[in-house]
Order: structure tokens, then sequence, then C-alpha cells
């Protein structure tokens, strides 16, 4: 194939795969939160970023999602990015899940994060961790099993090996089984 026409190959290509949309909305208190859409699919996920990353921090996994028919929303919490807060901010997406309603939440999927009220926390749960991972406190396995014991069923935990925290385990060579364990996840019926 010449070379422009290699090209105008790749371009159209491209053009087939859908961008991620930016969108904004309005939280209770007065803040607004922004997010990056990607996909059209009926089964939505949403990824909330760790404390280091943000948005698009998500990128290559939400693209990941959609190509296995999800429509994602990758958020930025209050404080990154355009997000900013109203007088009451609650940046905990677990805290979030656990306050959420029967059938709103159907799936979550934890990073190297416990569960701040693991009983309350309706729908499956996959807790994923590095073996070594530690923060400050210590080593954060101790902390995690502890909240997955307390979790009602149904629930998974994966322990891997390494010391990777959260998102950082996507960059590891586990990275790809980290991925496949989240879709299988999502997608089991």
């Amino acid at each position: 194939m010449p070379p422009l026409q290699a090209l105008l190959f790749a371009l159209a290509l491209a053009g087939l795969a859908s961008a991620q949309e930016l969108v904004s909305f309005a939280t209770e208190d007065g803040g607004v939160v922004f997010a990056d859409l990607y996909g059209k699919g009926e089964r939505g996920v949403v990824l909330a970023h760790g404390g280091r990353f943000n948005k698009e921090s998500w990128a290559k996994q939400a693209r990941a999602l959609e190509a296995a028919g999800f429509r994602v929303l990758a958020i930025d919490f209050r404080g990154y990015g355009k997000s900013r807060g109203g007088p009451h901010i609650k940046p905990d997406a677990a805290e979030a899940s656990a306050e959420s309603k029967r059938g709103e939440i159907d799936r979550i999927v934890l990073l190297a994060a416990p569960a701040d009220a693991p009983e309350k926390l309706k729908g499956r749960k996959l807790f994923i961790v590095a073996r070594d991972d530690v923060s400050g406190d210590g080593p954060r396995l101790p902390g995690i099993r502890a909240s997955y014991e307390k979790t009602p069923q149904p629930k998974e935990l994966i322990i891997l090996d390494g010391s990777a925290h959260a998102q950082f385990l996507f960059e590891t060579d586990q990275g790809e089984r980290v991925m496949h364990e989240i879709l299988r996840f999502l997608s089991a019926p």
C-alpha cells in the first residue's frame, strides 16, 4: 500500500474509534464534578481515581472497558482538574457506594482499598491488592483483608505478587491480569 493510502486508511480507522466526551454535573451540595465519558454501551462503569491520579489516568482502562461494551465515566474528584466542591465534600468512592440504594450499584471493584463501611456494600465486590503494598502505616493487606471479612457475600479477594498500589497495578507485569480479572468480574452474569 502506498504511504499516502496507508495514512488515509489509518486516519479512517482512527475515526471509527469513539472519542471520549468531557461532561460535568452539579452535586447536591453545590459542587461540580467533571468526567470523561467513553462508549455507548448499556452497562455503565464509573472509574474513581486514587489520590495521586486523575480522570485522565484511566484512559487505557476506559478504552478496554469501552471495547468490552461498557459505557465508562472516569471522574475527577473535587479538587482535581476542574472539579470543585460544595460546602460538604465527600471524596471517598467506597463511602459513596456504601450509601447507594438497592439496585443502583451492581458491582464494585476496590483496587488496594478497604471499604469504609464494608457491611453496607451491596452487590458483588472484588478486592484486588498486591501482597507487599505498604502505606506510611505499614502493610495494607491486613486492613484490606479485615474489610473483606466484614463485607457480605458475594465477594472475591485477589492477592497479587508485588508491592504496587491502586492504579499502579496496571503498570506492572500483572497489569494485564488485573484488567482481565476486572473485565471477567464486570461481565459475569
